[in-house]
């Protein structure tokens, strides 16, 4: 199975997830509310595991959530979670069936879960927030970084998009892929802010834009 595709999730591809893991359990889900990419869904799913290893219990607030999956897998993933909410400008009309399909089968999750159409920078934050956001475009990744070091919450972000024009390379784009040299200034400023730092990486087969940064306040 191609897992970059960016075709829908619908009840055809059910046959494809048949096991009892969470991982199947989550993606029938995804399948039956029929209004994420196939992309979509394992991005979640790897940002989320390698999240839940590292931090623990909170709130989880997800920026540019669009349906706010990547904020569920997490409240599924993590009991200790107090609440989650997922924040987008625009948050399409289909995020309702993808939460009707969670509720269902994780309806203790469900109720600690809210998505709301807000402006990202209005989002009030708290030192005890864990703030995740996959693929929020070019400086949107800039926004949320500082949102979340302005709070000194616990951060993790995937970003995508790179624009040369409005985000920072560091000085470094002569040494390395522009992209590159922009997300390694991005985990330079956040240490530089006072945090413990983590790099990984999502397998390339999902995205290419796959580099996971990670951050605590010391």
């Amino acid at each position: 199975m191609d897992r970059s595709s960016k075709n829908r999730l619908t009840e055809r591809m059910l046959p494809h997830f048949p096991g009892d893991n969470l991982f199947d359990r989550i993606a029938r889900a995804v399948c039956r509310a029929g209004c994420l990419p196939r992309k979509e869904l394992y991005e979640a799913w790897e940002v989320a595991r390698r999240v839940h290893r590292r931090f623990r219990g909170g709130r989880v607030v997800d920026l540019a959530a669009g349906h706010g999956l990547l904020a569920q897998v997490l409240l599924i993933l993590d009991r200790e979670l107090k609440e989650g909410i997922g924040v987008d400008l625009r948050v399409p009309q289909s995020a309702a069936r993808l939460s009707c399909e969670i509720r269902a089968e994780w309806p203790v999750a469900a109720d600690r879960f809210s998505l709301l159409e807000q402006d990202l920078s209005l989002v009030e934050l708290h030192p005890g927030d864990i703030v995740v956001s996959a693929h929020a475009c070019g400086s949107l990744t800039d926004l949320v970084l500082e949102r979340a070091v302005a709070s000194r919450c616990r951060v993790a972000v995937l970003p995508c998009c790179h624009d040369l024009r409005s985000c920072d390379d560091g000085g470094i784009g002569g040494w390395l892929d522009g992209p590159l040299a922009v997300d390694v200034t991005r985990a330079a400023r956040l240490r530089s802010q006072g945090y413990r730092v983590y790099t990984q990486s999502i397998p390339l087969d999902i995205t290419p834009k796959n580099r996971l940064l990670m951050g605590e306040p010391l």
